[in-house]
C-alpha cells in the first residue's frame, strides 16, 4: 500500500566455463522486499476529561513481502507485517501482528491464507483521508476487521470488475464462521480511471453483519468521496445507518483535505493538510472534533511527520 524497496532479489547459481548441466533446475529467483512506514504526531487530545498532549504513533509499521515462480503459471506470494510504536511502550506490547499470509498467484486470480484484512475493510481502497488518525473511519463504523484463521480470494479484473471473498474459519467447536465480500470497479488510486466503487458487506464478522457502498472519483484534480454504512449486532441488536463524505485538492507540494461521517446520533469532522517532503516522507497537520451524543464528546489537533522506506 506504499512505497518499497527491495533490498534482496536473487540468488542466482551457475559459474562461467561450468557444465550447463550441473545446475539444472537449481536456478532460482525469490524476492524479499522490506518495507515500512513511521507515522508519529505531536497531538493536542480531549477525550471528554481535560485537554492532555502527547506523541503518537499512527500505525507505523514494517515488513517482509516477497513472491516466488513456480511452475504451469504460478506464483507463491507471502507477507509477514507488523505494527511497532516509536513513541511509547519499550516492551513486548510494542509489536503487534498486522497481515500476515502465504498464497498462490495465477490467472484464477489470488488466493491467501492467514491474517488478512477482510473483503470489506479492503473495499474502502483509499477513500478513507484520515485512515490511521483519530478520525479513521473505524472510528464511527464497524468493520474495520483484520481476522486471524481466513482465506482471502481475489478475482482478476474482468472490465475493471473485480471481486474479493473472505471466509474467516470458526477456530474452535464453539465458533462461528464469517464471511466478507466487496464487489470493486476502478483504480484505487485514480490514475488508471477516474472513478473508484466498491459495494461490499460482512456476515457475523467480529460479531456485526455490515454492509458499505463507498465511491471516489476526480474532477480535474479535485477528489470527492462518499459513502453510506449500515450496521447490525448480531446478537440482538438495533440496525445502525451512517454516511461519509469527503474532498480532496492539491496545491503544489500541499494537499488539502475534509472529511464529515455520521453513525445515528454520532458524528465527526477532519480538517487537514500534508506537505511533501519528498517521494516518500512528509509533513502533516489535522483538526478532528467528534460528538457522540451518549457520551463525552472528543478533539484532536496534532502535527507530525511520515517516512515510507
Amino acid at each position: 500500500m506504499f512505497a518499497k524497496k527491495t533490498v534482496v532479489t536473487a540468488l542466482l547459481l551457475g559459474l562461467a566455463g561450468m557444465s550447463s548441466g550441473m545446475f539444472a533446475g537449481a536456478v532460482h529467483a525469490d524476492p524479499l522486499t522490506v518495507y515500512g512506514k513511521i507515522n508519529v504526531s505531536a497531538q493536542s487530545s480531549d477525550k471528554g476529561e481535560g485537554r492532555f498532549s502527547e506523541l503518537k504513533s499512527n500505525s507505523s509499521r514494517f515488513g517482509l513481502k516477497g513472491d516466488y515462480a513456480l511452475e504451469d503459471g504460478l506464483t507463491l506470494i507471502y507477507q509477514l507485517e507488523w505494527e511497532v510504536d516509536p513513541s511509547d511502550e519499550a516492551n513486548e506490547k510494542n509489536i503487534k501482528a498486522r497481515d500476515q499470509f502465504i498464497g498462490l498467484k495465477g490467472e484464477f486470480g489470488t488466493i491467501k491464507a492467514g491474517r488478512n484484512d477482510t473483503a470489506l475493510k479492503l473495499g474502502q481502497g483509499k477513500m478513507d483521508l484520515f485512515n490511521d488518525y483519530e478520525a479513521d473511519i473505524k472510528t464511527l463504523w464497524r468493520g474495520e476487521n483484520r481476522m486471524s484463521n481466513s482465506i482471502a480470494y481475489i478475482t482478476p479484473k474482468f472490465a475493471g470488475f473485480s471481486l474479493m471473498v473472505s471466509h474467516i474459519m470458526e477456530d474452535s467447536a464453539k465458533g462461528k464462521d464469517g464471511q466478507s465480500v466487496a464487489l470493486m470497479y476502478g483504480d484505487e488510486n485514480l490514475k488508471d480511471s477516474v472513478l473508484f466503487a466498491t459495494v461490499a458487506m460482512d456476515n457475523d464478522v467480529n460479531g456485526y453483519d455490515s454492509s458499505r457502498v463507498m465511491v471516489q472519483g476526480k474532477v480535474a484534480k479535485l477528489k470527492i468521496g462518499g459513502g453510506l454504512h449500515q450496521q447490525e449486532v448480531m446478537a440482538g441488536g438495533k440496525k445502525e445507518d451512517g454516511y461519509l463524505a469527503n474532498l480532496a485538492y492539491p496545491v503544489g507540494k500541499f494537499e488539502l483535505k475534509a472529511q464529515y461521517q455520521t453513525l445515528e446520533d454520532h458524528d465527526g469532522y477532519s480538517f487537514g493538510t500534508d506537505y511533501k517532503l519528498g517521494k516518500d516522507t512528509k509533513l502533516f497537520a489535522w483538526y478532528s472534533s467528534f460528538d457522540f451524543y451518549n457520551k463525552a464528546d472528543s478533539d484532536f489537533l496534532a502535527i507530525g511527520l511520515e517516512h515510507k522506506f
